[in-house]
């Protein structure tokens, strides 16, 4: 079978326990996760784990089923790159003698469009927004300079459709209970 890089954002309420849940879903399958990014939604009360795994479409299918059985998730799905839009950051910490040393790191900032965070007597910290290959490459030219310290986010996303698919999920869920209500 072919493996996909895929993202899952799955939608829960804010509850202990509820990323261990998740993460053993993936665990149980032997799916290595990529990256996790957890953090509130745009909707009140709901938060998002945006979850990278390489895998191929059934077993993917199959654990966002079982994740949305889990009692506190709202709705899990999962995208290829294509339909979605995403990014990942990243702080790459160097000398700043070694800076001034090389002379030519704004062309370098300029190239990745990059920015220094901040520059002191010490050290000085560029972040970089993007792909993974364009941050490797930003890490790989900074390399020769003696990166002192490294750190690159998990992936955040939206998707390229025009309609929040959580939003009409629970419009729907609503609707039922309340149509439930009247009966």
């Amino acid at each position: 079978m072919e493996k996909t890089l895929y993202t899952v954002n799955v939608y829960s309420e804010n509850t202990v326990g509820i990323l261990n849940q998740v993460t053993n879903v993936f665990t149980r399958r032997q799916v290595n996760i990529e990256s996790l990014t957890v953090s509130r939604s745009a909707i009140p009360g709901v938060h998002k784990y945006t979850i990278t795994a390489e895998t191929d479409e059934e077993t993917i299918s199959k654990m966002v089923r079982q994740i949305e059985r889990r009692i506190d998730v709202l709705k899990a799905f999962y995208y290829v790159d294509d339909e979605i839009i995403f990014q990942e950051i990243a702080l790459y910490k160097i000398s700043t003698d070694r800076v001034l040393e090389h002379g030519a790191l704004e062309q370098v900032v300029r190239r990745y469009n990059a920015r220094i965070l901040e520059l002191n007597r010490n050290y000085t910290v560029i972040e970089q927004t993007g792909h993974v290959e364009e941050i490797q490459q930003l890490y790989e030219e900074l390399q020769p300079l003696g990166i002192l310290q490294f750190v690159r986010s998990g992936r955040i996303s939206i998707t390229k459709s025009p309609i929040e698919r959580l939003s009409d999920f629970l419009a729907e869920m609503e609707a039922k209970r309340q149509a439930s209500e009247q009966v």
